[in-house]
């Protein structure tokens, strides 16, 4: 999907935690089955660490969980509890967006795929997910429609 990319702005529900990115209008999405993101019911996509800023005081109320290889780091809002962003094990250079999480109305088109996180490994080499967090091999580039 090509589209120009565009400031989003996003944050949790209480909005202490505000945040603003460079993306897409229209982005790729990814639904994991892990025990994780099944459990949150998480479904984001990725960006480059690049085009992510915390906004404000945002980071004194982010805590940070994590398990198994502790490559992801799953942050949430220590008020509302909701997990609007987090470093994904499979772009540690990157950041996955959780998509409800964006301010309404500047995005245009969400494609949801799906992530076998179960099967990690498997679907990591299958899915090209990781080419989502780089800023040479995006699916989109400014200026393209």
């Amino acid at each position: 999907m090509e589209s120009e990319l565009l400031l989003h702005s996003g944050g949790c529900h209480c909005r202490k935690v505000r945040w603003e990115i460079e993306a897409p209008t229209s982005v790729v999405a990814w639904e994991c089955n892990c025990s994780d993101c099944s459990m949150r019911g998480n479904i984001n996509f990725v960006v480059p660490s690049e085009r992510f800023k915390l906004l404000g005081n945002s980071d004194q109320y982010l805590t940070t969980y994590t398990f198994g290889t502790h490559t992801a780091k799953h942050t949430f809002c220590k008020v509302c509890g909701i997990t609007s962003f987090y470093k994904p094990r499979s772009n540690p250079d990157g950041i996955a967006v959780t998509y409800r999480c964006v301010d309404p109305g500047t995005l245009a088109h969400v494609e949801i795929k799906q992530y076998d996180g179960q099967n990690w490994e498997s679907s990591y080499d299958s899915s090209g997910i990781s080419s989502y967090s780089k800023m040479d091999t995006e699916k989109a580039k400014v200026g393209s429609s």
